[in-house]
């Protein structure tokens, strides 16, 4: 299991990292395209004071991962303890689920988890359902927490703001209103956003597979060397013993030997 999740974690590994200049960029348009707006243009940047909070968990399905799924599931139950209100939970994966469910922590809708190469296509059900419960004001905020895949042997478990979109104030320096966007920037923004809301959990997705299998190849590694050692302590205690027999027996056979 150690090398399996060694070969599947180079092209998680990999699909990660190629995926975050694209977020990283599109949040830069936002930015551009919130210089030149004003207001709520969409719902989706719209700001509600009444609603629910909408925390989307993301989990495995799958154990045998270490600290992983606890850490994740410790990190959202903390949030909701620090944070009481009306909420709800949208659970990826069975590992989180599970945990909530025991918790009695309200769940609304469950996804299984995206296997070892989730696709876009994968994401769209989560982010229609996402996208239209905000537009249609049943939340005034949603979370999601995952673990981001930092490097092999560190896997953080974060929470970032999806709903309402907050574009960074950082646009390289350049002032969002010396761009000219063709068609205008409503036209832009609203198809925009709803692709933003997608990648953003795309990205989650792929952040979460990579640091799985991470987290996996150190836990097996860990599980292999534990083995071994308790194979020699073992392999040791047993050699003891039967030398301790061996000798048992000698020492009777030469003392019966001596008392004829």
């Amino acid at each position: 299991m150690q090398f399996v999740a060694a070969s599947k974690l180079r092209r998680a590994q990999e699909s990660t990292l190629a995926a975050r200049p694209y977020s990283e960029l599109i949040d830069e348009i936002l930015a551009d395209l919130a210089a030149v707006l004003v207001g709520d243009e969409h719902p989706l940047l719209s700001r509600r004071e009444e609603g629910k909070r909408l925390i989307v968990l993301v989990t495995s399905d799958r154990g045998l991962a270490g600290p992983l799924n606890t850490n994740a599931v410790r990190f959202a139950a903390r949030e909701i303890v620090d944070h009481p209100g009306d909420l709800e939970l949208v659970s990826v994966g069975r590992k989180g689920r599970d945990a909530m469910r025991r918790a009695r922590v309200p769940i609304i809708a469950h996804f299984p988890g995206f296997g070892d190469r989730p696709s876009l296509d994968d994401i769209l059900p989560l982010a229609r359902l996402i996208s239209d419960e905000y537009e249609a004001g049943t939340y005034s905020q949603v979370d999601i927490v995952f673990t981001r895949f930092v490097s092999t042997l560190v896997q953080r478990a974060e929470m970032v703001q999806l709903l309402p979109i907050e574009p960074k104030s950082d646009t390289r320096g350049i002032p969002g209103s010396q761009f000219i966007f063709e068609p205008a920037p409503e036209i832009v923004l609203n198809e925009l956003l709803p692709r933003y809301v997608g990648t953003r959990l795309y990205q989650t997705a792929l952040e979460s597979t990579a640091s799985f299998f991470s987290s996996q190849m150190v836990a097996m590694k860990n599980a292999t060397e534990n083995a071994d050692e308790l194979i020699e302590d073992l392999t040791l205690s047993y050699n003891k013993a039967r030398q301790a027999s061996i000798t048992s027996e000698l020492i009777e056979i030469a003392s019966g030997a001596q008392a004829r």
